[in-house]
């Protein structure tokens, strides 16, 4: 059963649980809160148009939930506790909300009646969902443990740490669902232990016209410590390729230090590397918020904006607004927008960094650094996308190439959206050269492992502080 079969199938029987819950649930309503006798149900469901709505919008609306936590994203290997826990939370939020939302206003003869209807939204809910997916998921992870669906996957290495992993695959009982097809090396010159076992595909340097030529889906990575740089390239094209799970086999120092979490019993734990940062509800709630907060923030600061736009064209010749090209999410070039703070030919000799004490800075540029309000255009950047409000600074192409010979896992910032404020700028500030760039960058690293919404206000909020006592580099 290939992806879009199992992920249509999971869809259907989540709207017919939500159809036969609808159903049901005005059926009770009517029979118990109104006392209606059944053979007029029917009548009264044919003649009533919310009746029929609900039959439009309570599938939406529960597909739409189980969407925003990401229930349909990875469709296979899914853990039935996991599973058990999951829809049990969603049907209570999402109970609550339609509870609140459509049943408040009923007309009842005790409150009791308002328990009862809640109960039975739930209770009936909950079990129509969970039902039919703890059933396909069992049956999809029984042909897995059969062998009968599986996952392209390679090795990465080809040493005695490659014969490990190679071997811990091959002998798992139930199997994990990795089809090995091949491994791949580092280089001519290392160690080929895993040969005759399963073919070698090729090097390193050629990994990703591998993975496209074998439509590969898993990646078990077997290098040592003295191959960091290799780990580091791997992880940023799985940040690249969604579809790929990096994992490698956990050694005794990963167990004692707690790196390892896995909910399979029967298997040797793999330590996964994930590709995604945040959480599918909460990359949703993120961009919610950028949004809501850049509209609030557009609209407060537009007389600020005339005052600043005044400010700019009387202190030098030029345009009010200045933008500059900075690279983005994936790589991807975008405008960044700033209120001009330079004079317009101040780098008409090619890329500068600005300082403290800069001569191209305008007198009324340095005022609206101090307080970050050459910054504010950004809320447009964050609004359409381009942006987030939390996230690594943007850098232009000509410094990013200068900061990855350096530091090559700077290429790791670019699997997240850029921000207006970061943590790199409340422990760092602004970089004046190169060398700052990649100190700054630590921080940034330890942002993008921490990501939470959490994370995300706390940084808001000193960032407020440190413009408000103007602090900071």
């Amino acid at each position: 059963m290939n992806k879009k079969r199992l992920t249509a199938l999971y869809l259907i029987f989540d709207v017919l649980a939500a159809v036969i819950t609808w159903v049901c649930l005005y059926i009770y309503r009517k029979s118990v809160g109104e006392s209606m006798p059944f053979n007029m149900i029917g009548e009264a469901m044919h003649n009533d148009p919310k009746f029929f709505w609900g039959l439009v919008l309570c599938p939406i609306y529960w597909v739409f939930l189980h969407a925003f936590i990401g229930y349909y994203n990875k469709i296979y290997r899914k853990s039935r506790l996991n599973e058990l826990w999951t829809t049990f939370l969603i049907t209570l939020f999402g109970t609550l909300i339609f509870f609140f939302a459509f049943i408040l206003d009923d007309i009842v003869t005790t409150p009791h009646d308002y328990v009862r209807y809640m109960l039975f939204l739930f209770a009936l809910q909950f079990l129509l969902t969970y039902i039919p997916r703890v059933i396909i998921t069992t049956n999809v992870n029984h042909k897995i443990h059969n062998g009968q669906i599986g996952f392209n996957t390679i090795i990465i290495g080809s040493d005695a740490k490659a014969v490990q992993c190679y071997n811990t695959v091959m002998e798992q009982s139930p199997r994990s669902g990795n089809f090995l097809i091949g491994y791949v090396k580092v280089d001519k010159d290392s160690e080929d232990e895993l040969a005759g076992r399963i073919p070698c595909l090729g090097f390193i340097n050629e990994l990703t016209d591998i993975i496209d030529n074998n439509n590969i889906e898993d990646l078990i990575i077997a290098l040592h410590n003295g191959q960091r740089k290799h780990i580091e390239k791997i992880v940023n094209l799985a940040r690249d390729n969604h579809k790929l799970t990096l994992s490698m086999i956990a050694q005794t120092a990963d167990i004692l230090t707690g790196a390892v979490k896995t909910s399979a019993v029967l298997y040797e734990p793999l330590i996964t590397i994930t590709p995604e940062y945040l959480p599918t509800w909460q990359r949703f709630l993120k961009r919610g918020f950028d949004i809501l907060f850049s509209l609030i923030a557009l609209i407060l600061l537009f007389p600020v904006y005339i005052f600043l736009a005044i400010g700019v064209k009387k202190s030098s010749p030029g345009p009010i607004f200045y933008k500059q090209e900075r690279i983005g999410y994936r790589g991807k070039p975008f405008h960044i927008i700033k209120f001009r703070s330079m004079r317009q030919d101040a780098e008409v000799s090619g890329p500068m960094l600005s300082s403290d004490n800069d001569p191209r800075i305008t007198a009324f540029g340095k005022w609206m650094r101090q307080y970050r309000l050459d910054e504010t255009p950004q809320f447009y950047n964050v609004l359409i996308g381009d942006m987030s409000l939390v996230g690594p600074r943007p850098e232009r192409q000509f410094y990013i190439d200068q900061i990855t010979e350096r530091a090559p896992y700077y290429k790791l910032l670019l699997g997240i959206k850029p921000g207006i404020t970061s943590w790199g700028q409340v422990k760092f500030g602004y970089a004046e050269n190169v060398d700052e760039m990649v100190e700054r960058l630590r921080w940034d690293l330890l942002y993008i492992e921490n990501m939470s919404i959490q994370m995300d206000i706390k940084i808001l909020i000193y960032t407020v502080l440190i413009v408000l006592k103007k602090e900071g580099k």
